[in-house]
């Protein structure tokens, strides 16, 4: 390339492979992200195991439910922010040591306050994981695989949720609930190593940061043969603005698809951390065995990863409405099945599959509705505030979940209720996408910024 030759870099991306380079990123993306899976759903894992050692009631758990996903909503809200002002690389790494630390940290809790206080803090950290990797994931992939590649580093959080449903049935019994937490705050210090040594910053967010002298450096991993020089110019298909806000959201005709999108993630979210936190309780009370109600919990999990997977290639062939909508009116039904399978243990499971591929699965692709709306400076703002306000979805759910058993509501009563918000996101997905001038049958957010 010749001196002072510029260098689009979407382009760039778009029409090249995606190489080891960028596969690289998207692995140290999606294994933050499995880590953050693992230890998100830790709590309800070892929660039946809790119960029994400290002799409390399942109700007495639904705050520490609430204060770890309130401090992920703290953490989304907060860091996104942050991300979009000093870069995606800086605040990751950082996160991942923070969450690591206090996980191992959480065994040494006594009582249920102490508990509540650490699941809050290390919520902080796990907050800032999701829009940060999900905003990487989406500027090193190619605009013509980007959904299917961004999903499939969310699919890390149901990996790991999964593999944390299977370790910990192994390990409680051998070891005791305290292990689980080991696992969880060891193996994302190792990842966190890896990434200060090898995870690079968006070159988008570098040009429109004016930090062009590390442009250079990540691009030559991408491209070997790229002549690049002091001359050398970068540009982006977006200009510079001052520096993110949650006000920006709502500018530029963004208000409304941003208003949806939260609703979409609050009533998923609270779906997602209910059924998450209290199935495998509810599936114990109801006379399974505690491993057979742990895999209940693992089954969610594994439909949810399969979700992922088979909803990005969807998603990329036939657009977020005619995925999604059809996928929260089944989630809905299949809700509503599990409070009434209690006497057909298949049944059970075959209800909880399709709602874990719906609803777990779903979430995403919700995600990357988001990364697909929002320009590079408002990314990780706009993912992070849609999943902050989500996860408020996410603490009233485990809530609302221990007060109605602690007053005695029966199984089918419980989950009709719940099937409730998922009609709602599929309502709200279907206003989102009645705007699409294009009438393709894809949301806003898939529009080109």
């Amino acid at each position: 390339m010749d001196t002072g030759k510029a260098i689009d870099i979407p382009a760039l991306i778009d029409n090249g492979k995606t190489g080891r380079f960028q596969a690289g990123v998207l692995l140290l993306c999606g294994l933050c992200v499995i880590m953050d899976g693992f230890d998100v759903q830790a709590m309800g894992y070892v929660a039946p195991a809790i119960i029994q050692d400290w002799g409390v009631s399942k109700a007495s758990l639904g705050p520490v439910f609430g204060a770890g996903l309130f401090g992920m909503l703290v953490g989304s809200l907060l860091f996104s922010l942050l991300a979009d002002r000093i870069g995606r690389r800086p605040v990751l790494i950082a996160a991942t040591l923070f969450f690591a630390v206090c996980m191992l940290l959480t065994p040494s809790a006594g009582s249920l306050f102490q508990l509540e206080l650490i699941r809050f803090v290390t919520g902080l950290g796990l907050g800032a994981v999701m829009p940060n990797a999900m905003a990487l994931a989406g500027e090193y992939s190619p605009a013509r695989r980007r959904v299917t590649l961004m999903m499939l580093v969310s699919c890390g959080f149901t990996i790991g949720a999964v593999a944390g449903g299977l370790l910990s049935a192994a390990l409680i019994p051998a070891f005791g609930w305290h292990s689980v937490f080991y696992v969880g705050g060891a193996v994302p210090l190792l990842i966190g190593l890896l990434m200060l040594a090898y995870l690079p910053e968006s070159l988008q967010f570098l040009v429109l940061r004016g930090k062009v002298e590390q442009v250079g450096k990540w691009l030559a991993r991408i491209d070997p043969q790229l002549h690049i020089d002091a001359g050398t110019r970068y540009l982006v298909n977006e200009k510079q603005r001052a520096g993110a806000s949650v006000a920006q959201l709502f500018r530029e005709g963004r208000a409304r698809t941003t208003a949806l999108l939260w609703v979409v993630n609050f009533m998923n979210l609270l779906n997602l951390y209910f059924l998450s936190n209290w199935l495998p309780s509810i599936a114990k009370d109801a006379g399974l065995s505690t491993q057979t109600a742990v895999l209940a919990g693992t089954v969610l999990q594994v439909g949810g990863t399969i979700g992922t997977l088979t909803m990005g290639r969807w998603i990329d062939r036939a657009g977020f409405q005619r995925v999604l909508v059809p996928s929260f009116l089944v989630a809905a039904a299949a809700i509503a099945l599990i409070g009434r399978a209690d006497a057909s243990l298949a049944l059970l499971f075959c209800a909880i599959f399709v709602t874990g591929f719906c609803i777990v699965g779903g979430q995403p692709a919700v995600n990357a509705l988001a990364a697909q709306y929002y320009p590079t400076t408002l990314r990780a703002t706009g993912i992070g505030w849609s999943l902050g306000v989500g996860r408020i979805g996410s603490i009233v759910g485990p809530v609302l979940g221990g007060q109605l058993i602690g007053m005695n509501w029966p199984n089918s009563s419980i989950f009709l209720l719940v099937a409730v918000p998922a009609l709602l996101s599929a309502g709200m997905l279907w206003l989102m996408a009645a705007r699409d001038t294009r009438g393709a049958g894809q949301a806003p957010a898939a529009l080109a910024e």
